[in-house]
């Protein structure tokens, strides 16, 4: 199920529910803190351009969602936005990401997991991505989401030389410049 702009704000205390229990465990171990920030941040990334969540829901209750919604330009700086430009650079950034759907966040509770259901959250959410053309970050770090992805067909964009840092940055496998990224 989709749900676009502030509809999905309904069901926000069941979305950070599921976000803290997903996000607090390793790799990713974030505080209540970080949580709360979600819980703020999903109140103004509704009202973004494009902005949409897909929902994996079952008699539990939510069992995962994925949030995205269209880059800006200028490209942000905030969040872990600058990380990215500085390892893709100007013009990359603005041919690869800019007017394209960023996945910002993808959360399957445990039980959940092995199941297909960030397969099918990923495909709904980026279903009528502009041209095929979406993209998300994760954490270098976090070993099994970047295998995840990789076998679900997203390419990872190489760094520019000597730009490495914590975030790594993959597009869809339709997007229309992964082919020569990959």
């Amino acid at each position: 199920m989709i749900c676009y702009g502030p509809a999905v704000l309904d069901l926000s205390d069941e979305l950070v529910d599921a976000y803290a229990e997903v996000f607090s465990a390793p790799p990713w171990n974030e505080d209540e803190e970080t949580i709360r920030q979600f819980s703020g941040r999903l109140q103004s990334d509704a009202r973004r351009a494009g902005f949409r969540t897909a929902l994996a829901q079952s008699e539990a209750g939510i069992d995962g969602f994925a949030t995205a919604w269209l880059t800006p330009a200028p490209f942000p700086a905030g969040r872990a936005y600058a990380g990215v430009a500085a390892q893709l650079g100007k013009d990359r950034v603005a041919e690869l990401l800019v007017g394209a759907l960023e996945v910002d966040e993808l959360a399957v509770r445990p039980y959940a997991r092995g199941h297909g259901t960030g397969r099918a959250l990923l495909a709904e959410i980026t279903a009528d991505a502009p041209d095929g053309r979406a993209w998300l970050l994760t954490a270098r770090k976090a070993a099994d989401t970047v295998a995840t992805y990789r076998r679900l067909g997203w390419h990872e964009v190489p760094p520019l030389p000597g730009t490495a840092n914590g975030v790594l940055v993959f597009l869809a496998p339709n997007h229309p410049g992964a082919r020569s990224r990959a």
